[in-house]
């Protein structure tokens, strides 16, 4: 029997989420059919709703519906120091930690030769222009301590160095090959308190 072409086609299109294959989209696809229509109609109104409404914030290049983000926008924030993250789940946790009262640049991924991903993938030409704003004092590096993370923390660190920017990393009291989103509150804080010259 042929499955129809518009079954096809969502399954196909939930299999671009992380960690989907095509069981598991095919599951996704029935139950959302078979069992939740309001849940299906729900979620298709929202991810149109968030394509036609979120964009990158014009400072930190993190997600939100206005021009400049609350966290930009907010005046109490340090603006002499700029962290830089790989993702927004990144910006969230150092967030929740409460180490941190700087601002932000999401890079939106990391360095990956091998995926195709280089410096313009990941917007250094304007985390550059940002850090290089005035206002700058200091740039603290936290990118994940993954291969691909070291190697973009030092490329940056490279290119602020030679226009006279400061710039930190945060201390290892993260695991090696560990990701942001997945460590604790404390152990975070601690890392961001130890930070040091690269």
């Amino acid at each position: 029997m042929k499955t129809p072409s518009s079954l096809e086609g969502l399954i196909e299109a939930l299999k671009c989420l992380p960690g989907v294959g095509p069981k598991s989209a095919q599951r996704m696809a029935y139950h959302l059919l078979q069992r939740n229509q309001p849940g299906a109609q729900k979620l298709a109104h929202a991810l149109t709703y968030a394509l036609d409404h979120i964009r990158h914030c014009e400072k930190c290049n993190n997600f939100t519906e206005d021009e400049v983000c609350e966290l930009c926008g907010s005046g109490r924030r340090d603006a002499s120091l700029l962290c830089v993250v790989e993702m927004p789940a990144d910006l969230l946790m150092m967030e929740q930690a409460q180490c941190y009262r700087g601002m932000y640049f999401v890079l939106m991924g990391r360095l990956s030769p091998l995926d195709g991903i280089g410096p313009k993938e990941i917007h250094l030409d304007r985390l550059i222009k940002r850090a290089l704003d005035g206002e700058v004092k200091e740039v603290v590096l936290a990118t994940n301590f993954t291969v691909e993370g070291e190697a973009t923390a030092h490329y940056i660190s490279e290119l602020l160095h030679v226009r006279g920017m400061k710039v930190t990393r945060i201390a290892r009291g993260l695991p090696v090959g560990g990701e942001l989103e997945h460590v604790d509150s404390g152990t975070l804080a601690q890392a961001v308190l130890e930070r040091r010259d690269i």
